[in-house]
């Protein structure tokens, strides 16, 4: 890189300054590409959307994306500003803010789908929950940080009730993805913060008995998942018309806006913008796709892992592990990998909430990943090139 093109110099003591330096722009830029390119394929599947819809401007959907990742952007930005204090505070009061209007969905709730997930005003729906996520792994990462100090913080205690306390409200909406979802990142920051291992067992089985009791409770559980394993008996549209759209697309796809089977697939702006993208731009695109996300998640995880502090690692690499599953969930469900899931592909797939909580995710990362004095245990790769720190 050619640092006489940076836009501050490396005396800048301003805060802008400070933070370009001391920065991944590696990771950031991965990130504004992800936002990038889920703005541009919008365009794309907007016209088909809205069509199903009934919405007269046929991007609809995409100027709404526009914004929305305008507003993730400078969220993410924002946020990686902050000290891992700031971090920290950000997180309670998103936890706090997301947990009391979960308490509420019940009663004021917009219901769609057969769950209770989202708050609707005005033309604007959000999903607290996608907000809790990793406000939820930032506080349960500093409560095992401040229970390995031995100062008589119970913080293990702490954790487990914040993860249950969101769980039993998950399972309320209900929304058993999402349920999932949190307890493998919080089984990874348990594993992390290097806490017995009889205990990660124990929280192993806690997990295989919950999943087999979900199976059995939740009856669009049990029916999703013998749909995945009889599919001859079930109706399977959407996830046949979307495996079709994915391999009509061969390696460089039908061409920009030219996708004929996306418009078979209901949620193809939504859960199954993969198929969408994969119809058009191919398998090349995909992978292309497949392999940003993969440089950022294994990046930010390098980079957590030679953290000094114990609540930094876990909360970055937590963060970060948060963002690989959700992509790994989303991708399974769109090749039929895995039973159907409504989970949307980070930066991609179109809604302001998941838009907007993937900037908060990743920008709590990044803060917390930034170059600070004695922040790692080895040298930083980029300060070797020349980056003063702070």
């Amino acid at each position: 890189m050619n640092f006489q093109s940076q836009p501050f110099a490396r005396t800048d003591r301003s805060r802008l300054g400070l933070w370009w330096w001391t920065m991944d722009r590696f990771l950031l830029g991965a990130v504004l590409i992800l936002i990038g390119i889920g703005v541009a394929l919008s365009f794309g599947t907007s016209p088909a959307a809205a069509a199903r819809t009934g919405m007269h401007d046929p991007f609809h959907y995409a100027i709404r994306q526009s914004l929305f990742g305008v507003l993730g952007a400078s969220l993410l930005v924002s946020i990686s500003m902050l000290s891992p204090r700031g971090v920290r505070r950000v997180a309670f009061g998103v936890y706090l803010v997301a947990i009391l209007v979960m308490m509420t969905l019940p009663l004021v709730g917009h219901a769609a789908k057969g769950a209770d997930r989202w708050l609707q005003f005005g033309g604007l729906s959000l999903q607290p929950s996608e907000f809790m996520k990793p406000a939820l792994i930032v506080l349960c990462a500093w409560m095992f940080a401040e229970g390995q100090k031995g100062e008589g913080v119970p913080g293990v205690s702490i954790a487990f009730g914040l993860y249950l306390l969101a769980v039993a409200l998950l399972l309320l909406q209900p929304d058993v993805g999402q349920t999932i979802l949190i307890t493998s990142a919080f089984g990874v920051a348990f594993f992390i913060a290097g806490v017995p291992l009889r205990w990660i067992f124990a929280l192993a089985a806690l997990a295989s008995t919950g999943m087999i009791g979900i199976y059995f409770t939740f009856s669009h559980v049990y029916e999703r998942v013998h749909k995945f394993l009889q599919p001859a008996r079930s109706d399977t549209h959407q996830i046949d018309k979307a495996t079709q759209a994915i391999a009509s697309g061969g390696l460089f796809g039908r061409g920009p806006g030219e996708g004929l089977l996306k418009r078979q697939v209901p949620d193809v702006h939504t859960d199954f913008a993969y198929a969408g993208a994969a119809e058009e731009y191919g398998l090349a695109f995909s992978l292309l796709l497949i392999g940003l996300f993969a440089f950022v998640v294994l990046r930010g995880l390098q980079r957590a892992m030679r953290m000094a502090d114990p609540f930094e690692q876990v909360a970055a690499a937590g963060l970060f592990v948060l963002v690989g599953q959700q992509v790994c969930i989303n991708v399974a469900v769109n090749l039929n990998i895995i039973p159907t899931k409504g989970m949307t592909l980070p930066f991609i797939s179109y809604g302001g909430s998941s838009m907007l909580a993937m900037g908060l995710t990743l920008g709590l990362a990044l803060a917390l990943t930034r170059r600070r004095p004695g922040a790692y245990t080895q040298p930083d790769s980029l300060a070797k090139a020349g980056a003063a720190l702070p």
